[in-house]
């Protein structure tokens, strides 16, 4: 495995120089983009307006509204993605969610926060299914396998950053713009304008550059639910990749618990009576964790090289759990910022490596259902902490008792990794010396 990382220098020019990579990471720094716009309107809308007091409660099912389409839909995009061109999904799924993002203005700019608003966010949120597996399935079809692991850290990280940005962003934005629903709807028409600059940017790409490798027409219920079922078992005889994507899981348990903790904190413990500093904090926050995430991307790929890709995934995913439990138990700003800096840099260093697990162990024939399925888990995980922290935590977010429940899980999730990959190692691959394609 260590030979096929692509660590150094030569590695990230050598992915540059690559115009469809190249393209790609464009596509998606201008979705994420908009990405973090979009989620930046709907927090400051749902859970920081003066006349939405937030509970716990609230702040699960804001999130789990959020990240619910990546549940129900991620499977049904993987079996049409393995079968649709990926590039062709890129070019005409971000002008739908763009058209989309235009309606939820319109339900933002009603004032409803009801079953409505719900409804409209499922629909436009779940069309990002199809974008982000598309994008992740695409990947290996514009980077050489040795230099997977720099491209798993240049082109997610990149839009992680990117999201994050959006997110700033957009509070920044919605402030100039006068605040309050008014503020929200102008953020999201910037949203829908980035979605229309990732499509054109998508439309750069060879028609069939993303693949899939073997094409086949639409199927129907009954093929997807079958497909869903091929993908599973393809996944089940591919231990490391399996394990891979349960150590993401682990990791986003603890971010679940890490957001909840901080929402609440900055909502209900350090600005209680004034929701432009609670957004600001919160902002804060969320530029931390994507600081913290940044430098995992840089660190992975030539750790993982020097001390073994799954040895850097648990001693990361320790480092990142045991100090943001440290951090949230404090209950100050400056506690938070630690704690949204070493979660962000724990969790981009095991999705990185994660990634190129998974990428490297599956066929490609099945990467999309795999990859969808992995979303799914993965926010499914996300919900989960959300959730337990939210029914756990008490309103000023301030809790040592789950602070330390978020310590625990990066513990058992290191130890579960070690052990399994002593049994069935991710390090098997010898170095391939394909040369990148053009």
């Amino acid at each position: 495995m260590a030979g096929r990382t692509g660590t150094d220098g030569v590695g990230l020019r050598a992915i540059l120089g690559v115009r469809g990579f190249r393209l790609i990471v464009g596509a998606r720094l201008a979705g994420q983009l908009g990405d973090g716009l979009v989620q930046a309107s709907l927090a400051t809308f749902v859970l920081f307006s003066p006349e939405r007091q937030p509970t716990a409660g609230a702040v699960a099912l804001a999130f789990a509204i959020l990240l619910l389409p990546y549940s129900l839909i991620g499977p049904f995009a993987g079996v049409f993605l393995d079968r649709w061109r990926r590039r062709s999904v890129l070019v005409y799924a971000n002008l739908v969610r763009a058209v989309l993002v235009v309606g939820l203005g319109v339900v933002v700019a009603s004032g409803r926060d009801d079953w409505l608003l719900a409804l409209w966010v499922l629909v436009t949120l779940g069309v990002n299914r199809f974008i982000l597996a598309a994008l992740s399935a695409g990947l290996p079809h514009v980077v050489a396998d040795r230099y997977l692991v720099t491209g798993n850290a240049v082109a997610p990280t990149a839009g992680t950053i990117a999201s994050v940005l959006g997110g700033v962003l957009g509070v920044g934005i919605r402030s100039v713009a006068g605040g309050g629903d008014q503020g929200s709807v102008v953020v999201l028409a910037c949203a829908a304008g980035a979605y229309v600059l990732a499509s054109g940017v998508a439309q750069r790409l060879r028609r069939d550059q993303l693949g899939p490798d073997e094409g086949a027409t639409v199927e129907s219920a009954g093929d997807v639910v079958r497909g869903l079922v091929a993908g599973a078992r393809h996944l089940a005889e591919r231990r490391p990749a399996a394990r891979a994507i349960g150590l993401v899981m682990v990791h986003r348990v603890m971010f679940g618990i890490a957001t909840c903790l901080a929402v609440l904190q900055c909502r209900g413990l350090l600005f209680p009576d004034d929701t432009e500093k609670a957004i600001g904090a919160l902002t804060l926050t969320i530029g931390a964790a994507g600081a913290g995430a940044f430098v995992g991307a840089v660190a992975t790929p030539k750790a993982s090289k020097a001390v073994g890709i799954v040895v850097w995934q648990a001693v990361m995913l320790v480092l990142g759990g045991v100090v943001a439990a440290i951090g949230s138990s404090l209950g100050s700003l400056p506690g938070l910022l630690l704690a949204g800096f070493f979660i962000g840099l724990g969790g981009q260093a095991v999705k990185v490596a994660s990634d190129t697990i998974v990428q490297e162990d599956v066929d490609d024939t099945a990467r999309g259902r795999v990859f969808s399925l992995y979303d799914v888990a993965v926010n499914v995980a996300i919900v989960a902490g959300l959730t337990a922290a939210a029914f756990t935590a008490p309103l000023t977010g301030q809790s040592a008792f789950v602070s330390a429940w978020l310590a625990a899980l990066a513990v058992v999730g290191a130890w579960w990794a070690l052990s399994r990959e002593r049994r069935d190692p991710a390090s098997r691959w010898a170095a391939d010396p394909q040369a990148l394609p053009d």
